[in-house]
């Protein structure tokens, strides 16, 4: 009887501390700091898997794991109406800190004014009115720009040096995106130095670019640009399809399209803004706030040519220049402090292009 009573005690005592411990377990997880992500793209896009992994490669060096001491909620829309929805989603948990790609700040930003959030990719934050100045952000956001809207003419600079005889120039730009916007105006102040015309061509769903390109590559000596947003990411495919069909020389925004078939790109590192967004994640988890930490320029530029891409009948290239890199990444300049620079290797790349060799990383 005693024997019986030991063992019923043991096992009351074992009992209530397999008990104890799941419930341990979970407090132990809802003390885990929650850090929320909104993206632009789709969960299958290379480019946002991309993006989602330099992220939490960043995180994992400053010594944050997800599931160990943080718990990561990422919300993947897919336009803009899922964005609002996922961005009340976010707020609804209460996360500790909220990373934002773009325009879908300004959504988190409607749902929430105290939770700290951390933008990258946004072109004009105090514009947008994200914060209060890009030193003193003031609220409950800063983060990372995109770039200045004069980036817009060095685009349309880019592409005349692919292909001088262009002079009509179609612009794909999202009318209600302020990024759109700003890179539309800057086209325009270049183009008559250039001779060049323009025609804005809406990117509101596929159907809208497939026909304001088709229509617009009637005529010859047209040429390409393509300017950030959310839209022109979503249906980049298309677009790039789009553009071989009609053989349109096109200057594109960011390094996905000609790794995906287009021809060139120029402008900042994607992915380096959310390794360094980690940097902010880490100090806002440590007790800083948002108001204190300034917002940060690009600080990574890259020019990429496919030399692969189904040849456009309009390029030409000059011959003074030597064949040049694939790929070259300026490590620190505003985009004015390296004009010289990067028209000369867009040249002598695009003359790498036309000779169609084979790809290659260079120095």
């Amino acid at each position: 009887m005693q024997f019986t009573r030991l063992k019923r005690r043991e096992f009351i005592t074992l009992l209530g501390g397999a008990t104890a411990w799941p419930l341990a377990a979970r407090a132990q997880q809802a003390a885990m700091p929650v850090i929320g992500m909104l993206m632009s793209t789709a969960a299958d896009d290379p480019e946002g898997k991309a993006r989602f992994a330099a992220f939490l490669g960043g995180l994992q060096q400053l010594g944050w794991t997800d599931g160990v001491n943080a718990r990561i909620e990422v919300r993947w829309p897919r336009g803009d109406a899922e964005a609002h929805q996922y961005a009340a989603e976010l707020v609804a948990l209460a996360p500790n800190v909220i990373l934002a790609t773009g325009v879908y700040a300004g959504r988190l930003l409607q749902e929430t004014q105290t939770v700290p959030i951390v933008f990258v990719l946004v072109n004009d934050p105090v514009g947008a009115g994200f914060v209060a100045s890009l030193a003193r952000p003031g609220g409950n956001a800063t983060g990372f720009l995109f770039t200045e809207y004069g980036i817009g003419g060095k685009w349309l600079e880019l592409l005349k040096e692919l292909a001088p005889a262009v002079t009509r120039a179609a612009v794909l730009r999202d009318a209600t995106d302020p990024a759109g916007i700003g890179q539309w105006g800057a086209i325009q102040s270049v183009a008559p130095s250039r001779g060049v015309e323009l025609t804005p061509i809406g990117v509101r769903n596929a159907g809208e670019i497939e026909r304001g390109v088709a229509e617009f590559a009637r005529s010859p000596n047209s040429g390409l640009i393509v300017t950030s947003g959310g839209p022109v990411i979503v249906h980049r495919e298309r677009i790039i399809a789009t553009a071989a069909t009609h053989r349109l020389p096109t200057v594109y925004w960011n390094r996905m399209y000609p790794a995906g078939g287009g021809l060139v790109s120029y402008g900042p590192e994607t992915i380096d803004q959310y390794r360094r967004a980690a940097a902010y994640i880490d100090r806002i988890l440590k007790g800083e706030k948002p108001a204190d930490l300034p917002v940060q320029a690009p600080t990574k530029y890259e020019l990429v040519i496919n030399l692969r891409p189904p040849r456009p009948s309009a390029l030409t290239c000059p011959r003074r220049y030597s064949p040049a890199p694939t790929r070259s990444s300026s490590e620190t300049p505003p985009v004015h402090h390296a004009a010289r620079r990067r028209n000369d290797l867009a040249a002598r790349g695009a003359r790498a292009a036309a000779r169609g060799n084979a790809s290659r990383r260079v120095s």
